[in-house]
């Protein structure tokens, strides 16, 4: 059973996902190697708890779990049935973390990375027992969205995918099981053909981003937080989708590099919140006020979603 779970790395994901493990009654151990990124995991805590509060989820009988911070890999991983690395995506770094934890954990002590969409097999051929490594993709915000992807690499033993996916389960939570290590997994892979097409329609001066936006929440993706992509093609009728799908599917963007408007965007500073304007501009007041209120809409669409409001 597993009951300590040491994440390492605290960056995006790292805090939401060390809140929702602890109030699931498990002992975290958040590891970073930067001072700044423990001191904002702290800093993220209580808020992270009121939306858990505001999501009903209660602790289980035993109480809450606990979260510990440390800049101490060795102690971090020390008695841990589960490492979740959360280390940036490049698989240089994830390797190095793997030779150097591979030595600090027990050997039945799974392994799992939190990777957006580098494949597990690759990642498999850094760490001495591949057979305990497996995927475990959170998505964002891990806190408030309770899907995870679990991925068996083609080392993967399958008592290691059962175990996360019945760990998952155990707290509440969705696993959903990949049947192939595909890269970029599903969730991003059905994303990025979305933001492949968004970006390109406005690239080609079709749309603007304000009204993609629209078309996109109050359109397609209203109806598919109740009627996923597969049951939507028996609610339109596959005769329909075929029709359409027929003509549609040749004008549909396809390209294989990354957008001209992407890149000069990068070019020129602009990568988004973080540098405080992308698509759209942002203040530090307005940056402030975003998560709380995207975290405030998230709570109430999950509520009734579960039929609890």
């Amino acid at each position: 059973m597993i009951k300590r779970i040491a994440i390492i790395g605290l960056g995006t994901m790292g805090p939401g996902m060390a809140a929702r493990l602890a109030r699931g009654g498990i002992q975290v151990a958040a590891y970073d190697i930067a001072p700044e990124a423990l001191e904002r995991a702290r800093s993220m805590m209580d808020q992270a708890n009121g939306v858990l509060d505001a999501l009903g989820i209660e602790a289980p009988a035993g109480g809450d779990g606990t979260i510990r911070f440390t800049d101490d890999l060795a102690d971090a991983v020390k008695d841990a049935d589960l490492v979740i690395e959360n280390v940036p995506e490049k698989e240089e770094i994830k390797a190095e973390v793997y030779r150097k934890i591979d030595g600090m954990i027990a050997a039945d002590t799974i392994v799992a990375s939190d990777t957006s969409g580098i494949p597990i097999t690759k990642l498999q051929a850094h760490i001495s027992n591949p057979a305990r490594m497996v995927g475990m993709h959170w998505s964002n915000p891990p806190h408030i969205i309770p899907m995870i992807e679990v991925i068996r690499g083609e080392h993967t033993a399958i008592e290691t995918v059962e175990t996360i996916r019945d760990f998952i389960r155990m707290i509440g939570l969705l696993p959903v099981l990949l049947k192939k290590d595909v890269p970029g997994f599903v969730e991003n892979r059905v994303l990025y053909a979305l933001l492949r097409e968004v970006v390109d329609l406005v690239e080609r001066d079709v749309i603007e981003p304000e009204d993609i936006d629209t078309c996109v929440s109050w359109g397609i993706g209203y109806k598919l937080a109740v009627v996923g992509p597969m049951a939507l093609l028996d609610m339109a009728g596959m005769d329909i989708y075929h029709s359409v799908s027929s003509f549609l599917n040749e004008d549909l963007c396809d390209r294989k590099d990354v957008s001209p408007l992407v890149r000069d965007q990068i070019a020129a500073g602009k990568l988004g919140i973080k540098s405080g304007g992308g698509i759209y501009p942002y203040t530090p007041e307005s940056i402030a006020q975003l998560q709380p209120e995207r975290a405030r809409k998230l709570v109430a669409i999950r509520r009734i979603l579960e039929g609890r409001e």
